[in-house]
């Protein structure tokens, strides 16, 4: 078949033991996740970034999928067809494979024991909070590493003064109930 797409792998796990992994399809987190309103100032960086520009660097592509898939347990397959519907550089292969690599359910994906904690990447990558002092203007007051967790750090005043929400999911809470979820559709199997 010369020049058609293959589409048998559209919308599967490349890893069939995660097929039957139990997400969730909470439409108020994955709302949040899309509009950059998670309380994870990372994160709500990053998706309003590609609201505005239609881009978000390779970073901060897998720190929101990782979020999505791991943190919210939502159905990677939602963040996938939100991706090609809003980046301009949207490619059907570039794009599963992406998200097959940060809900480890595709070709070579990281182990699905490996989940980004926001906090972490975000003192990483963005270590001074320009990037997120950018584009999440609630926080731009904030000074410090504070900007990273601002309910935690002190800022929750000025965060909530300035409209910024709380974070919707606790990260250490949602990352042992994804461990739980990936251990059990993967048959008590650690890799």
């Amino acid at each position: 078949m010369l020049g058609r797409a293959n589409t048998d792998s559209m919308n599967k796990c490349f890893k069939p033991e995660f097929t039957d992994l139990e997400w969730e399809y909470n439409t108020d987190y994955f709302n949040a996740w899309c509009e950059g309103r998670t309380g994870f100032p990372i994160v709500d960086a990053a998706m309003r970034q590609m609201k505005s520009s239609a881009w978000m660097h390779n970073r901060s592509r897998m720190i929101v999928a990782s979020f999505l898939s791991k943190d919210l347990l939502i159905d990677w397959r939602r963040g996938e067809r939100y991706f090609m519907e809003h980046l301009i550089d949207g490619d059907f292969a570039s794009n599963h494979g992406g998200w097959g690599f940060g809900s480890s359910t595709g070709v070579d994906p990281q182990p699905y024991f490996r989940i980004f904690s926001p906090l972490r990447q975000s003192e990483r990558f963005d270590p001074d909070g320009d990037y997120i002092r950018r584009w999440v203007p609630e926080l731009r007051e904030i000074e410090g590493s504070a900007i990273h967790d601002p309910y935690d750090r002190g800022a929750g005043d000025l965060a909530e003064k300035n409209g910024y929400p709380r974070p919707i999911v606790d990260h250490a809470t949602r990352r042992a109930l994804a461990l739980d979820r990936y251990k059990k559709a993967a048959g008590g199997k650690s890799r």
